[in-house]
């Protein structure tokens, strides 16, 4: 027997329609096939039945008392059952059906579309053809959810897990990417003699892609942290970067050599945005690029830049998902913002000062956060 033909389990099919008789039909047709049914008669008591709930199915009338002509009640109400994210596939059926009706039904996310009055045998093959695929779809989307939190742990365990204890700074940083794994990346290398190296990136793209291209640089750069500068450090890992990436992807990278006993951070900005220094004294400095992007051209050059630290100075490295957040609205976070945030903040312990600014951006839009958001300080002791 083929598989589509395979005898189906029985069904849970939570069925909502106006009309009584419609709905002990549909119960009765349901018994029949060896299915359970469950019946609403209203738009309220379909979601309150779906959000409370376990259904294979959902068979749902798109017209009811205060529209019974053009579907336009039953559409809404389709937009309400996604926005529950009810896993269960809604066939949607009227007696005043059209294709475009069908249509617009479909685009809102219905499975199927039956008109009335159904054709039993027709009716039952729709419901169980929809019910194997609508189970075969949440086999697949929980494996994909599984896999997806697998790399999201493996994704945390890539940043810094244990830190180096300086005596003349303290540092921290945190990365909140906007889905499950991202493209920023952030690490504190042990370079050895009284000397630390700070990195903040971001990888261009988002998603699973850019996670994998995240995982490629953290490679490189701590494949090469034994390098005796930053420059010779990053020339090596862009010529690592890239050979094993795509011509068009690339990163932005801000890498800084801390010297423990001198108070000296020797740096090169590949392309990123310029970190803010607030100094303790007052004042705020930018340390701006002054070399291009990672992964693009085979030969590669930069210029080191020398700054020094004294007690109490504040320097904040910070990704696009920071001045950005809210763009999309029109209420963007922006640099300003940032910069008042560093300059309220010199006097306060680092870690909160950094989870401040990472929570301010969080929050910056009204649609939620839809980048990475990263954020590393060093402040001077």
């Amino acid at each position: 027997m083929p598989a589509s033909e395979e005898p189906t389990s029985t069904l849970r099919v939570l069925v909502a329609d106006d009309r009584p008789d419609v709905l002990e039909a549909m119960r009765l047709l349901l018994k029949g096939a060896g299915h359970r049914a469950e019946t609403v008669d209203s738009p309220q008591g379909l979601l309150r039945a779906a959000a409370l709930g376990s259904f294979d199915l959902i068979l749902m009338d798109l017209n009811y008392a205060r529209d019974t002509t053009s579907g336009r009640e039953g559409l809404d109400l389709l937009d309400l059952l996604h926005q529950q994210v009810n896993p269960a596939p809604v066939i949607v059926m009227t007696a005043w059906g059209n294709i475009d009706l069908a249509v617009e039904a479909m685009r809102r996310g219905a499975c199927d579309f039956v008109q009335k009055p159904w054709d039993n045998e027709r009716l039952l093959r729709t419901l169980e053809k929809q019910a194997r695929e609508g189970a075969e779809r949440r086999r697949v989307e929980n494996r994909v959810r599984s896999e997806i939190e697998i790399a999201r742990n493996v994704q945390q365990k890539l940043f810094p897990q244990k830190t180096k204890l300086l005596e003349t700074a303290d540092y921290a940083g945190r990365c909140v990417p906007a889905h499950e794994v991202g493209g920023d990346y952030y690490d504190f290398l042990d370079r050895g003699r009284g000397s630390m190296g700070f990195v903040l990136a971001d990888v261009c793209g988002k998603g699973i892609a850019a996670a994998l291209l995240m995982a490629n640089l953290q490679g490189c750069f701590r494949s090469q942290a034994h390098r005796a500068s930053p420059a010779a450090l990053l020339h090596e890992v862009n010529r690592l970067f890239y050979d094993s990436t795509p011509p068009e992807q690339y990163a932005t990278v801000f890498f800084g050599q801390y010297d423990d006993h001198a108070r000296r951070l020797r740096y090169v900005n590949c392309g990123h945005l310029a970190p803010v220094l607030a100094r303790a004294a007052g004042g705020i400095e930018r340390l701006e690029s002054d070399a291009t992007v990672l992964g693009i051209f085979p030969d590669w050059t930069c210029t080191e830049t020398l700054v020094e630290l004294s007690p109490g100075d504040t320097l904040i490295m910070f990704s696009d998902g920071v001045t950005e957040a809210g763009i999309e609205t029109g209420q963007e976070f922006g640099e300003d913002r940032l910069i008042g945030m560093i300059e309220a903040g010199r006097h306060s312990p680092l870690e909160p000062l950094i989870s401040s600014i990472v929570e301010a951006a969080r929050g910056a839009s009204a649609t939620g956060q839809t980048d990475d958001i990263t954020v590393v300080g060093i402040r001077a002791v």
